[in-house]
């Protein structure tokens, strides 16, 4: 952080869930100032979905009612997401294929956007235009080895907890935020909560913890393989190499 400005980082409150849309905005106010002052950005991040809003679009669904959300949600506690995914399926094949499994926000929305609107999310998203012309960005995938990867994952979590995360999770579970926020869902923060309330020692908290950080990697390769499968790769970790690979 030393090295570069950073943006959107450390910028919303645990408490204010931010959605896809929400951060497309800000991000493109961002990139157009930067822009007039002639300064290049870097857009990093896992999540994918956020780069597909950028360079696809995102579909302006209408606002889902309450009643709706409700009755999909109920409906995944009680089948499950194979219920869910079917439903999905009958109406909007092409949605119900590319959402990961497990993936229980993107399946719920989709199925909360065909039941309320009538319409499949896929017809929503192919009425998008990308938010970033296509010769404004260049692409790249950083994909090393996964076992180079997967004791980047330990080690970074090592150096969480030697930095303070402990400390953050307390604080963040004496305010009794909704279980449901994405803060509250974040890799790490169920495990050491566990730890904090005596339900688990260290050692296995921070186990488990490394393993849902390499089963999300690994989660973001598959989505990185199906949904960017045209975009350059490198395995290196050398910065000079990774930045040749750029195209153009």
């Amino acid at each position: 952080m030393a090295q570069a400005p950073h943006h959107l980082f450390g910028l919303a409150d645990g408490a204010d869930g931010w959605s896809v849309g929400r951060w497309l905005r800000a991000t493109l106010q961002i990139l157009e100032d930067l822009r007039t002052r002639g300064r290049p950005a870097v857009i990093v991040g896992g999540t994918g979905l956020y780069f597909q809003a950028l360079t696809q679009g995102l579909a302006e669904t209408p606002p889902i009612p309450p009643e709706v959300r409700q009755a999909v949600q109920d409906r995944y506690d009680a089948e499950g997401e194979a219920a869910v995914r079917g439903q999905l399926a009958l109406s909007d094949p092409a949605a119900a294929t590319r959402i990961a499994p497990g993936d229980r926000l993107r399946l719920s929305r989709a199925l909360e956007v065909l039941v309320a609107t009538g319409r499949p999310i896929s017809a929503w998203q192919a009425d998008t235009r990308p938010a970033l012309a296509p010769d404004r960005w260049r692409g790249l995938i950083l994909e090393p080895s996964r076992e180079t990867l997967y004791a980047r994952c330990d080690q970074r979590f090592t150096q969480m907890l030697a930095q303070g995360a402990g400390d953050e999770v307390a604080r963040l579970t004496a305010r009794r935020l909704d279980p449901a926020l994405p803060v509250m869902k974040a890799v790490g923060v169920r495990e050491l909560a566990a730890w904090l309330e005596g339900r688990t020692s260290l050692a296995t908290a921070t186990g488990m913890a490394c393993r849902e950080t390499r089963r999300y990697a690994k989660r973001q390769l598959t989505w990185l393989r199906n949904q960017t499968a045209d975009w350059p790769r490198t395995s290196s970790l050398d910065p000079e190499i990774q930045f040749q690979a750029l195209p153009g």
